[in-house]
């Protein structure tokens, strides 16, 4: 049953009766307005992840760059015990540069033969990055250990250095 005007621009409105036997229906709700928040805390969980993973990829990249520094400061050394410095100092200034704690890094130098021409060195440059604990994911296994290697000879036609080279 309507209520009718006698305007002709006038719009039927349905009764008061029918009005009521129409909010009994569910079919104008929305389902699933409850899920929306674990919607974003997993967003927010798996945002954190990838900002976990980027931030070993970031130290493998900066381990990288500070073992090849370390290896070419080694090979410009002009003697063994300056090389050794030269190399620990530059693998923690490059480490330094890419905004890394310097000192909590481990640097081996290794000298695979007597320091001269032709001599190789090999540098491992090894840097914990603490991983993030994560809700429901759990995250990483503690801090992740990222290494890097990288060997160098030194030049067999430097100057000042003494003895022919053998390569």
């Amino acid at each position: 049953m309507t209520i009718q005007d006698e305007r002709p621009d006038a719009v039927d409105l349905p009764s008061a009766s029918s009005r009521h036997v129409r909010l009994r229906c569910d079919s104008g709700q929305v389902a699933g307005i409850e899920v929306l928040p674990f919607g974003f805390l997993l967003f927010v969980c798996v945002t954190l992840l990838f900002v976990n993973v980027w931030g070993v990829i970031d130290a493998k990249l900066a381990v990288t760059s500070a073992a090849r520094e370390a290896a070419r400061a080694y090979s410009e050394s002009a003697n063994a015990s300056e090389a050794q410095r030269a190399a620990t100092t530059r693998a923690r200034e490059t480490l330094g540069a890419y905004g890394r704690d310097a000192q909590s890094a481990s640097i081996d130098v290794v000298a695979l033969q007597p320091f001269g021409r032709c001599a190789r060195s090999k540098i491992t440059v090894h840097y914990q990055v603490p991983a993030i604990r994560l809700p429901f994911i759990g995250g990483l296994d503690g801090p992740q250990r990222v290494e890097s290697s990288f060997t160098e000879v030194v030049d067999p036609f430097r100057n000042h250095l003494a003895g022919a080279a053998k390569c």
